[in-house]
């Protein structure tokens, strides 16, 4: 068991030395554009700000807060709290004030780092609610107010003023006595139901998850790689595998201006590496064939040639583990006129992508694996660290989350939960030993997500709690039916429902550019998208496309009846958690009107 590391702190000074001529971070300054850190020039700005925290009071085990959107001062002030002894705190910046002031208080944190004024006013407007917060520290510099106090990072680090050899001693010596069992972060879950559960993961939890998941990548990854960030660092599977793991590999992480900015964050900085969630796919593979439907005739026969060829190519060389000869030919031809030309616009360099957070849809992850850039599905929770299980070159089954890690154990519980053992399991929940005796059962943890195991490879059929129970008492599991739906071009988004009722209904966003088009072609006049959604012709449309999607489906998962809405779900709305995954109880709260009253005659 174990890692050549102590702490993650321990990591970074290794690495700082190992790694002396690479870059790091690379990151936008307003209109000056990228700037670069190299590993050196990281760690001294993580001690920095280790030195500030030690000044203003923080010692082993306090725990410090980090309520901003994802920059490279995120991750410098994470090393310098880490650095520093003490515990991270990642608070998602689309949290409500009260959800804030819950971790906060929770979690005793003492310090809160903040990305700006916005974040400011949110603490100031619960700050009676949160005496124990003594200072808040921001990425940007503005006015505060005397009940809270506030004052910049580089005034914390006093960037101006170099680490000392006396301080470098000092800080080194409390990285030292940092061990592997030590507590790392407090994370807490979204809370999509309940109270936020703050998860205790160690420096061992995360350094492990670092190690076999850069193994089970086949090591493919190296100091010459280049990780574009986007995903939200208060999140898990940011954290390790976009942001630590980058560490102990020496490569560069650079960040992404924004969700919105990626496909041409892409082609600015040229990633080799990216770690995503299934909505980024499922929108570059529908563009994707958008562009391909347009095409001349010509064209679009070529296109689709080459794609069945890259199947056949794919599933020889890595499905069969046969040799590809008799189709190499046809596949370099497809990759020339086709797949090379998709590439560029990931930036022409990138090798593969991680994605996790919720089942990709099988059509789309053999579409990566077509044109060149896998995507390696896995599997996990904020509660184990998050890896648990990866496909990889050797060991891929489409549909599925992969192989275990190693030195991690999974069972089947006879309701279908999958069980799970290894060096990633959490230590518990903070201060809540009710909850954490819930899901840990003998160094067991219950994921809460209903699967199956087959020759080794892990399949997820749904989350255990939002199994769909209907009035017939059939279990359905809302994902794959949702998926099969979004692979429509003209849908977007889905929320499907039928707990306790006789069949299934769906919300249906529709997609905004195909609506359109449809609505210019049939001369469709309308006020605004509410309108256009309810306009007669759009409905029959749906109506037809439902049809066909139905008889693909088992009779008690079709859908019977559905609402349009005008508008995608977000995570501004409430719908969408911070990883873009559907909150099903704020849907349904929020659209409980429009759901009902697909019941209300059910004949059918």
């Amino acid at each position: 068991m174990g890692t050549e590391y102590n702490s993650i702190p321990d990591m970074l000074r290794k690495n700082a030395e190992k790694f002396k001529n690479r870059s790091a971070l690379k990151y936008r300054k307003l209109e000056n554009g990228f700037v670069t850190l190299t590993y050196p020039a990281y760690y001294d700005r993580a001690l920095m700000a280790a030195r500030g925290l030690i000044k203003m009071g923080i010692k082993k085990g306090d725990r410090v807060g980090i309520l901003s959107e994802n920059r490279a001062g995120w991750v410098i002030a994470d090393m310098g709290i880490l650095c520093a002894g003490a515990v991270t705190v990642p608070i998602y910046p689309t949290n409500t004030p009260e959800h804030i002031e819950y971790m906060v208080n929770h979690s005793g944190a003492k310090i809160l780092f903040v990305s700006g004024k916005f974040q400011y006013s949110k603490l100031l407007s619960v700050r009676e609610s949160m005496p124990g917060l003594e200072l808040v520290v921001s990425f940007e510099r503005f006015l505060g107010n005397a009940s809270l106090p506030v004052i910049t990072f580089y005034q914390l680090s006093e960037i101006d003023t170099t680490i000392t050899p006396e301080e470098r001693k000092e800080i080194e010596s409390v990285i030292d006595q940092i061990s592997p069992g030590d507590l790392l972060t407090l994370i807490y879950t979204s809370g999509t139901t309940g109270v936020p559960k703050g998860v205790m993961l160690t420096h061992n939890n995360i350094l492990t998850n670092t190690r076999y998941l850069t193994e089970q990548s086949g090591d493919l990854i190296s100091e010459n790689d280049v990780f574009l960030s986007f995903l939200p660092l208060s999140h898990v599977l940011e954290r390790t595998a976009g942001y630590y793991m980058t560490i102990r590999n020496g490569a560069l992480m650079a960040f992404a201006d924004s969700i919105e900015k990626v496909p041409e964050n892409m082609l600015e900085v040229k990633p080799t590496l990216m770690v995503s969630v299934p909505r980024l796919f499922e929108k570059i593979y529908h563009r994707i064939y958008d562009n391909a439907h347009e095409m001349p005739a010509i064209k679009r026969k070529i296109f689709h040639w080459a794609v069945a060829v890259g199947k056949q190519y794919v599933y020889t060389k890595y499905i069969l583990k046969k040799p590809t000869s008799g189709v190499d030919l046809q596949y370099s031809i497809a990759d020339r006129l086709v797949f090379s030309k998709i590439r560029e616009r990931f930036g022409g360099r990138m090798k593969l992508f991680c994605c996790g957070g919720a089942p990709l849809d099988k059509t789309i992850n053999e579409f990566f694996w077509i044109i060149g850039i896998p995507v390696f599905e896995g599997y996990g929770l904020t509660e184990t660290s998050p890896a648990i299980s990866f496909n990889n070159f050797e060991h891929v089954r489409f549909g599925s989350v992969g192989f275990p890690l190693r030195e991690t154990e999974f069972k089947i519980a006879a309701d279908g939960e999958i069980l799970v053992k290894g060096p990633q399991v959490m230590h518990g929940y903070y201060n809540n030993p009710e909850a954490t005796a819930e899901v840990m059962h003998d160094g067991w943890f219950a994921t809460g997500d209903i699967g199956k195991i087959e020759d080794g490879y892990i399949t997820i059929t749904d989350r255990k709690k939002e199994l769909i129970i209907t009035a017939g008492g059939k279990n359905i599991a809302p994902q794959p039916v949702e998926n099969e739906l979004k692979m429509d071009k003209h849908i977007s988004s889905v929320y499907v429902y039928g707990d306790r009722k006789p069949y299934l209904t769906a919300l249906i966003v529709p997609t905004i550019e195909r609506l359109l088009e449809f609505a210019k072609d049939h001369h469709i006049e309308y006020y605004d998208l509410d309108d256009l959604v309810r306009h007669e012709q759009v409905q029959k449309m749906f109506e037809h496309r439902i049809e066909e999607i139905n008889k693909r489906l088992p009779q008690y998962e079709t859908i019977k009846k559905f609402v349009l809405l005008a508008y995608d779900f977000s995570i501004d709305g409430g719908e969408l958690t911070p990883t873009l995954k559907l909150r099903r109880n704020v849907i349904y709260e929020k659209y409980k009107q429009k759901i009902e009253d697909m019941y209300i005659d059910h004949s059918n």
